[in-house]
């Protein structure tokens, strides 16, 4: 095969989808595109004298191609973004398969929703966020309506000081047969203002909780563990926010909306991942 050839072999195979291993760094300008042609023309062992190759019809042939069909460098750029994606998915859906047992597993979890649902959804929270509050109803709604669902509460205070004193509190109202946590939940974020120890011992006080056994308890070892489990958990799935979403191979940071959660719900259960592949597309 000719020098010039081969170029033109490798150009079209560059641009008609054959990325490679080029496109990793980027959507290739017409500029590296010819630089590439040029070096691999320059390694070429082949007996063809570098006298056949004229450099002024290669990159006209270059530049032809490219103004027949200007859009090949956004589509191209497009495929890159889309190889990302599917690689950062696969990565995450690993990640989180390597923490299953503490994400699904852990004896502090609350668990709400149908305890054998085929599908689990996971909200790390905390008592003083806003977005937390907000989703509340959306979460509700969920419960109320999908029988199938399992979902997984996990203490994360970050926010302030206050958020750990209610976290704690917490952890042991959920160790207790006779406190209906989800009502507790309710409550809770239904108090107004920063909340503390003071709103956690009151509202599990008024649900049935000791309050002096719950002030005695707080500080202790059971509780510090779990929400140090917590800690560890979001350290190594790099979780810095209230509130992220654990669903199938993905976590979601950040509040969304309840349609949007319905759909990578009912996607899990059609394809196995939250986003399922058209096989159209």
């Amino acid at each position: 095969m000719s020098r010039l050839s081969f170029a033109l072999v490798l150009l079209v195979g560059l641009l008609a989808g054959g990325l490679g291993s080029l496109l990793l760094r980027g959507a290739p300008s017409e500029s590296e595109l010819r630089a590439t042609i040029a070096q691999m023309l320059s390694t070429d062992k082949s007996t063809t004298t570098t006298a056949e190759l004229d450099t002024g019809k290669v990159n006209k042939l270059i530049e032809d191609f490219l103004m027949s069909d200007p859009g090949i460098l956004q589509r191209m750029g497009d495929k890159l973004t889309e190889q990302k994606q599917v690689a950062a998915r696969a990565a995450m859906k690993k990640q989180l398969s390597d923490h299953a047992d503490e994400i699904y597993q852990a004896a502090d979890n609350v668990v709400l929703g149908n305890p054998k649902g085929d599908v689990t959804l996971v909200e790390m929270f905390d008592y003083n966020c806003t977005f937390c509050k907000g989703a509340l109803p959306d979460l509700a709604a969920l419960i109320a309506e999908d029988h199938n669902l399992k979902v997984i509460l996990k203490q994360f205070p970050i926010l302030t000081s206050g958020s750990i004193d209610a976290a704690r509190v917490a952890v042991l109202v959920n160790q207790n047969p006779n406190i209906n946590y989800w009502d507790f939940h309710q409550k809770m974020f239904a108090s107004r203002g920063e909340v503390g120890a003071s709103q956690a011992l009151q509202v599990a006080e008024q649900m049935g909780g000791n309050r002096a056994e719950l002030m005695l308890d707080m500080n202790g070892k059971h509780a510090t563990d779990a929400i140090q489990a917590s800690y560890k958990l979001a350290q190594e799935l790099n979780i810095g926010g209230t509130p992220t979403y654990i669903l199938g191979d993905e976590l979601i940071p950040g509040a969304m909306a309840v349609s949007q959660l319905k759909q990578k719900i009912a996607n899990l259960r059609k394809c196995g991942s939250t986003v399922c592949t058209d096989p159209a597309g």
